[in-house]
């Protein structure tokens, strides 16, 4: 486990919960994920659920990634997908508004690890050095992701070399992450 990146995580949620408490008067809300179980899940009300953020507790390990791609995934990426199950987060950084993907429960993990693969099979088919994203933007084909080589947060457009360097680290650009409630 990368300390620097789960303390980062844990930071950020934490803003992003007290953001949202105190804009809302409650704890963050998603119409996206309701009627989708988790453990995250604290109530309901007209197609939302209420969330907080949960321990991780299943084996936190991106093995199914590793062992498809063979290739080693950075700790600090795999700190980031097994430290906790939460909502995805709309934040800013800068001047970019975008939203941190998180990993909502036991089967949102399965489906996150099957995505990452199909992502860095598309890269390898394209000679292009592996990323694993960890947000998205309003354009679809822009992506924030981690360089698997550097550890590296980049933008990145998908299936191009067109890539921009944020923040050097993982825990560097979660903690210059605003959240956007």
């Amino acid at each position: 486990m990368d300390q620097q990146t789960a303390t980062a995580l844990q930071a950020f949620t934490q803003r992003y919960c007290d953001a949202w408490q105190q804009r809302h008067g409650t704890s963050p809300r998603s119409e996206e994920l309701y009627g989708v179980p988790s453990p995250c899940v604290t109530g309901t009300e007209e197609e939302a659920v209420f969330w907080q953020p949960q321990p991780f507790s299943l084996t936190p390990t991106l093995e199914a990634v590793e062992r498809a791609l063979d290739i080693v995934v950075q700790h600090p990426l795999q700190t980031y997908y097994t430290s906790q199950f939460a909502g995805d987060m709309p934040a800013t950084f800068g001047e970019r508004q975008l939203t941190l993907l998180q990993v909502w429960s036991q089967d949102d993990f399965r489906r996150v690890q099957e995505n990452l693969i199909g992502h860095l099979v598309t890269q390898k088919r394209l000679k292009l050095s592996p990323t694993l994203f960890i947000g998205t933007l309003d354009s679809e084909l822009d992506v924030i992701s981690v360089c698997n080589l550097t550890g590296e947060v980049l933008l990145e457009t998908l299936g191009t070399r067109n890539r921009t360097t944020l923040s050097a680290s993982m825990a560097s650009f979660l903690s210059h992450l605003d959240p956007l409630v």
